[in-house]
């Protein structure tokens, strides 16, 4: 059986009185688009927050390629190469494409000018910048050093995106992608996370946009009051099922398949 790329088991996050994960298991497998979702409360933030960095559980154990893990902090994820696309992008809106795709790791110039003097390298991190835009067809930019500001939200998303795809050497975590984006911009995207998938990366998919994760995701998970209630394949069943499962509604399948 394949093992999975990035898994946890019995994770536990509480904030005072309020059970935020409940013994919650997680697992992702190689070169798939795993879709989370939940109704609001079911604690999907959380849970992406510890895959993330952002919060540690208060138990629990998390494995990136079946090594034990645990990251104190996001930088400490992205080192180990887990990559996180916020809803809001975390983006500068006053600086450049390339300067947002190099934010907190810019490249300086080889030898004494970048070693004592700490001058930007900024050809190679354009060059690097355009050749990454370039591999997910996002070209129709046409100058890289352009205001992130003076971008679309499609184009902004696309910035995101490819950034966590350059430097997302091992999962990619990508929150409500689509949320604020009209018709053909989010085709767009979702093109994007299929390319992205494409390339080998394992990507999660946060939504809340069913026809989308039916559309892209390989597995669904289910998320319900602080744990995963079950894994599905979108094949197997339909959008109200889904959100049957989620809500209660419905019972969730015996079988998890994970």
């Amino acid at each position: 059986m394949t093992q999975p790329v990035l898994y946890a088991r019995g994770l536990n996050k509480r904030y005072g009185k309020v059970t935020a994960l409940d013994n919650c298991d997680f697992d992702l497998m190689p070169g798939e688009i795993l879709a989370v979702i939940g109704d609001n409360g079911a604690g999907k933030t959380s849970l992406i927050k510890v895959l993330s960095g952002a919060i540690q559980p208060d138990s629990g154990e998390m494995f990136l390629e079946d090594r034990q893990v645990s990251f104190p902090s996001p930088i400490a994820a992205r080192q180990a190469g887990v990559e996180t696309v916020y809803q809001t992008l975390a983006m500068s809106p006053a600086l450049s494409i390339a300067d947002n795709m190099f934010m907190g790791r810019e490249l300086r110039k080889p030898g004494f000018m970048g070693s004592v003097l700490r001058q930007l390298d900024r050809p190679a991190m354009e060059r690097i910048a355009r050749e990454k835009l370039s591999d997910l067809g996002l070209m129709t930019i046409q100058n890289i050093n352009q205001a992130v500001e003076t971008l679309s939200g499609g184009q902004r998303q696309g910035v995101a995106v490819a950034r966590a795809a350059a430097f997302g050497s091992k999962v990619i975590i990508l929150d409500e992608p689509t949320a604020a984006l009209g018709v053909k911009e989010s085709r767009r995207v979702l093109e994007l996370i299929q390319d992205v998938r494409a390339r080998g990366i394992p990507i999660i998919l946060i939504s809340h946009n069913m026809p989308h994760v039916f559309e892209v995701a390989d597995r669904i998970h289910v998320h319900r009051l602080g744990r995963r209630l079950c894994v599905i394949d979108p094949k197997d069943y339909t959008m109200s099922d889904a959100v049957a499962f989620m809500t209660g509604a419905k019972a969730a399948p015996l079988q998890v398949d994970a």
